[in-house]
């Protein structure tokens, strides 16, 4: 097999990082560019990417214009914003492959009023909500209510306008944050009044080519900031995979109740759907039922269902642009993947950048330990914090158990002030369970 393919991987977080590592591992690959990436796609110690470069782009132009100049065989879409804006789109009309849903496709994610619609069309399991772009009524709305709902910005917010209130005090509060305050500028022009589902949370990603959907190794994350799931909603605070308790028959019955019907919907609506597709699930009484779709990686379930592939991620992303996914085998390597997040002091809120950063080196050369970078940055050579998730310490073990206490021995290498991270990740480390 020739090592002849140029990838460009766009986004600067640690789902890119994870993405970029796992491309850079393949046979066929000879070039990994990463735009714009972070301290971990610069680092010269970032031994593992030996073959990967950061470039400093952002615009779709100037993406489509490199990936013309350096002949690039294929780019990957992290984030979803670009997604949700039609980059790929962009890359079709230039006769470019990229990996990810088109615009239309996107607003699965983009649009939670649109996604709603959508599984109440093609009768996917989910909470009962109502749509809102007056105030005034959404409030009146909501002192009807019996029982304390679950609120959502309508829009992209970075994983922070979901809100989930403990007293009518605080969902009026965040009623006013969303729509009145502009909190989330456009992402809060609408906003969803949705039924609260109590349950278990699972994370399920899929690789689709428009037609076929395949399972990745089920995930679970944890929002919260705080031990025992307390504090505010964050993009994510840790995850491990594969999930506890998800059986052969839960999965079967995730494929044909919620992913089957969502890649078939999507087709039916004239806008198939090729790249990830994530659900974010609960089990409760009634069943699966469907908290939200994104339509990319998840942050940071990447950093734990990566590490776990078995086959060349290259083939698979070929597959699904191709459509050609029902002709490949999908493999995974047996064992578990925990991953801690250290955060800047004070996030989700208010935090501070450019905090010089230590260990991450020696994290990095401990066994079964890997640390991918999300919010760094190199300062004179040296790695400083340029963001509020600073880095996922991903731990691989023949278990969860074992897998969570690599985890944490990595997170105990690394200081910098004000870090923050849960220590009940998987149960926490072994230390900490004993």
């Amino acid at each position: 097999m020739r090592r002849d393919q140029t990838i460009l991987v766009i986004g600067a977080g640690g789902r890119e990082h994870a993405l970029a590592w796992a491309i850079a591992r393949s046979p066929q690959v000879a070039q990994v560019y990463v735009a714009p990436g972070n301290g971990g796609t610069r680092w010269p110690a970032q031994h593992d990417l030996a073959a990967c470069t950061a470039v400093q782009l952002v615009g779709t132009e100037e993406l489509v214009a490199f990936a013309r100049q350096e002949a690039v065989d294929m780019t990957v879409v992290g984030p979803e914003a670009p997604l949700a804006a039609g980059i790929v789109d962009t890359f079709a009309a230039a006769g470019l492959v990229a990996f990810g849903p088109q615009r239309a496709a996107a607003q699965l994610e983009a649009s939670k009023a649109f996604a709603k619609a959508f599984m109440e069309r093609h009768r996917i399991p989910t909470a009962a909500a109502q749509t809102f772009s007056d105030h005034d009524a959404a409030l009146a709305y909501l002192r009807s209510l019996p029982e304390l709902p679950v609120i959502k910005a309508d829009g992209l917010a970075a994983g922070k306008g979901v809100f989930i209130p403990n007293t009518a005090e605080q969902a009026e509060a965040a009623l006013k944050r969303i729509m009145v305050d502009g909190e989330f500028g456009k992402a809060g022009t609408q906003v969803l009044i949705e039924e609260r589902l109590e349950g278990e949370e699972l994370s399920v990603l899929a690789w689709c080519d428009g037609t076929t959907v395949r399972q990745i190794v089920p995930a679970r994350d944890y929002k919260r900031a705080l031990d025992g799931d307390r504090g505010p909603n964050t993009g994510g605070m840790g995850a491990y995979a594969p999930a506890a308790d998800v059986d052969a028959a839960l999965l079967d019955q995730i494929q044909h109740q919620v992913l089957e019907p969502a890649i078939g919907g999507m087709a039916a609506d004239g806008t198939p759907y090729i790249g990830i597709l994530y659900a974010g699930l609960m089990r409760t009484e009634r069943g699966i039922q469907v908290l939200e779709f994104n339509c990319r990686f998840g942050d940071p379930e990447t950093q734990v269902v990566l590490p776990l592939l078995q086959t060349d991620i290259v083939e698979i992303l070929h597959a699904c642009t191709g459509g050609t996914l029902d002709q490949l085998s999908i493999d995974w390597h047996p064992g578990a993947c925990a991953t801690v997040v250290l955060a800047s002091g004070g996030y989700p809120g208010a935090y501070r950048t450019g905090l010089p950063i230590v260990g991450v080196a020696d994290a990095d050369r401990l066994e079964d330990v890997t640390v991918f970078h999300a919010g760094t940055a190199l300062r004179d050579e040296r790695l400083v914090t340029a963001g509020g998730r600073v880095l996922a310490v991903t731990g691989r073990g023949r278990d969860v158990a074992a897998a969570v206490t690599a985890a944490y021995r990595g997170v105990s290498q690394i200081q910098f002030d004000g870090a923050q991270h849960r220590n009940d990740i998987a149960g926490g480390s072994a230390l900490e369970r004993t």
